[in-house]
């Protein structure tokens, strides 16, 4: 009864690790888009403050004091883009830490269907299926070689042939 028990747990084991890998990548997968969504806002917001910036910078040339202005402006335009560039930050540093724990888990599912013993068996197969392939492949050619030097020696013999009409 125990061996029963432990053989069930053996054939269990692989696809319990399985589902937990593939449980973890989709939740990394739907991080990630949410990630991605808000760094999407974030340039939606960056690229306002350079619109707000420029439009004020393009003002201030009809001012009489341009460079106190164009200071003022450049001054606001940090003070608005400086917490924007923070959350970029963190935002991408999260980022690159899930990317690379994806690449790590399928990283983890390719070796592990590298290790099974069908698709050991089937690349081998496929590998043999290849070869047989480029061996027909060089004979074709080879004997189209051949044809082709002696196609001048047909052509006489076809010439030199009885003639119909």
């Amino acid at each position: 009864m125990k061996l029963i028990k432990y053989f069930s747990l053996a054939l269990l084991a692989p696809w319990v690790l399985f589902s937990t890998l593939s449980h973890a990548a989709t939740n990394d997968q739907l991080e990630l888009e949410r990630l991605n969504q808000i760094e999407e806002e974030l340039t939606l917001q960056r690229e306002w403050a350079d619109y707000r910036w420029k439009k004020t910078n393009s003002e201030c040339y009809a001012k009489f004091f341009v460079n106190s202005c164009l200071q003022d402006a450049r001054a606001k335009y940090r003070r608005e883009i400086d917490p924007i560039r923070a959350q970029e930050v963190l935002l991408n540093d999260n980022q690159r830490i899930l990317r690379d724990r994806i690449k790590t888990q399928r990283d983890a599912e390719r070796a592990a269907e590298r290790s099974d013993p069908k698709r050991a068996q089937e690349r081998a197969d496929n590998e043999k299926a290849f070869q047989q392939k480029q061996k027909e492949a060089a004979a074709r050619a080879a004997d189209l070689e051949e044809r082709r030097k002696d196609a001048p020696r047909r052509a006489q013999e076809n010439k030199s042939g009885v003639k119909l009409d």
